[in-house]
């Protein structure tokens, strides 16, 4: 389907509609509805187009919302060209519920974002302090925001400072500091047996107030400030130009973060997924890449396709599942960082942090996971606009 409905196609549909009935009508039109969601919104992780029909008094009700101008007007141009009556009651995200802040800055060490606006919902993701947001949607003491890698759901009001359009773009052009130990504090005075602000961890983002030869001091997207040791940070500029983000790299971030907890949802030093572990050895390593593993094998050049390991590379992610079928579709479960040799072992998160060996002969043999092996990826000197490379932010 191209990207309007072709005109054959609302030729017959027209047809169709002018002898249904009225449940027939609303299935005609959820089919159409169907057209667009799989054009627009393929993935609800990373896009909204949630729309219904119902129908009152011989006229169509079309309720729901999308993140999708074009989707909206493309919708009700088909509609329209059908000449059918209806009442548009679509919300386009974000709207006036978010008002003029359509922006937020995570404000604690890891903010929790969950899968529905409520604190029992399953744990869909995380951001770290100081990682800019964009809020689409709120419903109690939630908002619906949308993280660097386009990841859609729910955060606590308490976790974000929300922000208009020139307060996140003087955050984004400020000067930062990255913290770049496993955990720490920021502390309130120049000293560590000062009283805690609050904790930090790998990857946290903080503004640069000023420094002295131990200490930097930085402020907090909701205003408070504090001290960080130099030993644990660096102004966010010079790490982002001085990455190398090498194999080696890759590795050496990798094992830096063996023993963190297995937390389903995570992507932070307080606990990672399989793909949440593989996002922050990359975020680490200056990229954004996709946040679940059955998103992550879209991304980079595929490698490795005898699935014999022979074509790999120190950094290349490897994605285990279950093969397609007649009937169902290839499914991808799980995925680590292929760090190859001559113990053909990989690094990933199952439990903990931990490696492993497609060797049989290795003590860490892992015959489970050779065993669903689908293949590989590489991300490392691969174009792609799902790989964001932060450094060319910084041409920008």
């Amino acid at each position: 389907m191209t990207k309007s409905l072709k005109p054959i196609f609302l030729l017959l549909l027209l047809i169709s509609v002018a002898c249904s009935d009225n449940n027939q009508l609303i299935q005609q039109l959820e089919s159409i509805n169907n057209t667009f969601k799989n054009e627009f919104a393929p993935d609800k992780r990373v896009a909204i187009f949630d729309v219904n029909f119902s129908r009152e008094n011989n006229k169509i009700i079309i309720n729901g919302a999308t993140d999708t101008k074009e989707a909206h007007q493309k919708l009700l141009d088909s509609l329209q060209s059908l000449k059918i009556d209806f009442a548009d009651k679509i919300r386009v995200l974000p709207d006036s519920i978010v008002g003029n802040k359509m922006y937020a800055v995570a404000k604690n060490s890891v903010i929790n974002i969950r899968s529905k606006p409520k604190h029992s919902a399953e744990l869909g993701t995380q951001g770290l302090l100081g990682m800019s947001l964009k809020i689409l949607d709120k419903e109690g003491d939630f908002y619906r925001i949308q993280t660097p890698d386009n990841y859609i759901s729910w955060v606590d009001k308490g976790g974000i400072a929300k922000m208009n359009k020139n307060e996140i773009e003087n955050w984004n052009a400020s000067k930062k500091i990255i913290f770049t130990k496993n955990f720490g504090y920021v502390y309130t005075d120049k000293n560590e047996k000062s009283s805690i602000v609050s904790d930090i961890t790998l990857g946290g983002i903080l503004k640069y107030l000023s420094e002295d030869s131990n200490y930097y001091e930085v402020k907090y997207p909701d205003n408070r400030t504090g001290f960080v040791k130099k030993s644990e940070a660096v102004i966010y500029n010079s790490w982002l130009n001085h990455l190398a983000s090498t194999k080696n790299d890759i590795e050496t971030t990798a094992r830096a973060m063996q023993g963190f907890p297995y937390l389903w949802g995570g992507t932070s030093s307080k606990g990672v997924d399989c793909s949440g572990f593989t996002k922050m050895v990359y975020l680490m390593n200056g990229f954004v890449i996709p946040r679940d593993a059955s998103q992550q094998i879209n991304a980079g050049k595929t490698v490795d396709t005898n699935l014999d390991f022979s074509d790999l590379q120190k950094g290349d992610l490897l994605f285990f599942g279950t093969k397609a079928t007649e009937d169902k579709k290839q499914r991808i479960v799980h995925v680590g960082i292929w760090l190859g040799n001559h113990k053909m072992e990989f690094i990933h998160a199952s439990g903990n942090v931990h490696l492993s060996s497609m060797d049989k002969n290795q003590p860490n043999y892992d015959e489970f996971n050779k065993n669903r092996y689908l293949g590989s990826r590489r991300y490392l000197g691969t174009k792609d606009k799902m790989i964001v490379d932060l450094k060319t932010q910084l041409k920008l």
